[in-house]
């Protein structure tokens, strides 16, 4: 059984909902397992014990969130060289344009040596306005739909060998 690991913060709502249809989407596929689990509650071994990653922020002042970044922090050393080549991808909730986020976990996931095996999966909430991005995020059924598409695929590649 291979199993997917989703790494994932949440402050308004917007990145939960994205990773719980990705984990949603995962489950149709048999062979595979998708853990979801909270960056700040996520340890080296549960990265260890990971076939494929998905890491899920917010981009906050064009940047991940601070809670992913310590993900990473904590995590970094205790792996390095032990998971190279795994698959990863990334999904963003921005309220612009997510790019800026995208590239930092492509360069912390380029260290680990890790494959990205699908484009970052970028929300925009439009979210400008101190009011609107501090407010709960609701994401539309069509983005929930592209994310829920990269579990099942995400999952299928692993059951399949793909990668």
């Amino acid at each position: 059984m291979k199993t997917l690991l989703v790494v994932y913060h949440s402050m308004t709502g917007g990145s939960e909902q994205m990773a719980l249809a990705l984990i949603e989407g995962a489950a149709s596929e048999a062979g595979t397992t998708a853990r979801l689990l909270r960056a700040a509650s996520t340890r080296p071994d549960d990265v260890l014990a990971a076939d494929a990653y998905v890491f899920v922020t917010p981009e906050n002042l064009a940047a991940i969130s601070g809670q992913l970044k310590d993900f990473f922090d904590r995590c970094y050393y205790p792996v390095l060289d032990l998971i190279n080549g795994r698959p990863y991808a990334t999904m963003i909730s921005a309220g612009s344009d997510g790019q800026n986020a995208a590239r930092q976990i492509a360069r912390i996931a380029t260290g680990w040596r890790l494959r990205q095996v699908a484009e970052p999966l970028i929300v925009c909430t439009h979210a400008q306005t101190p009011e609107q991005i501090l407010a709960p995020k609701s994401i539309d059924a069509s983005d929930l739909a592209r994310c829920r598409d990269l579990g099942a695929a995400m999952a299928s590649g692993l059951a399949l060998g793909v990668f």
